[in-house]
């Protein structure tokens, strides 16, 4: 059993600091993941607490401590999905809209910023962006992706294929070498 394993097991026998420790060491990425989907910062920080409460309420039924990752992520997902549902039933909700961020072409080099790609990640649909960030910005294995995602690796291939294409187009137009 690795790291996180270990230190899953030490939180579900009631270890305080080993919270600590895993909430240190996962909450940034969990909340990079979050603010992927969701485009806000401030939204993020209070799905990412929702997650952090499902986490503590499910720990202890987690039976194979060293899958925590995909776990996590699974729980995110889910708390991202109701969150957009409840969103998407709201009259003129415009929460996608609200946080597209115009970005600025201030560097000649052509490098992609980070800026550059989650202003990309924004205008990707739902189901590509959520691929490319627990792929590449979370650097989940194809397994752990399928997982999470709950469809089968060649599905989660077929979308990071799309995302990535649909991404170098969209910044291509915004006139970003790729």
């Amino acid at each position: 059993m690795g790291g996180d394993g270990l230190l899953v097991v030490r939180c579900q026998l009631g270890e305080r600091e080993a919270f600590r420790e895993l909430v240190a060491l996962w909450h940034p990425r969990l909340w990079r993941y979050v603010r992927g989907m969701v485009g806000s910062p401030h939204l993020a920080d209070d799905l990412a607490q929702e997650v952090w409460v499902a986490v503590v309420r499910g720990l202890p039924r987690l039976r194979q401590p060293e899958r925590f990752a995909p776990w996590l992520f699974t729980i995110a997902r889910r708390t991202v999905t109701d969150h957009l549902r409840q969103t998407y039933r709201a009259p003129e909700t415009t929460a996608m809209e609200e946080a597209t961020a115009v970005v600025a072409d201030d560097d000649l080099s052509g490098v992609l910023t980070t800026m550059r790609i989650e202003a990309g990640l924004a205008a990707l649909p739902l189901l590509e962006r959520e691929v490319l960030i627990l792929f590449h910005l979370e650097d989940l294995p194809l397994a752990a992706c399928a997982e999470v995602l709950g469809v089968p690796a060649g599905t989660v291939k077929s979308r990071l294929h799309r995302a990535r294409r649909t991404l170098r187009h969209h910044l291509a137009e915004k006139g970003y070498e790729a």
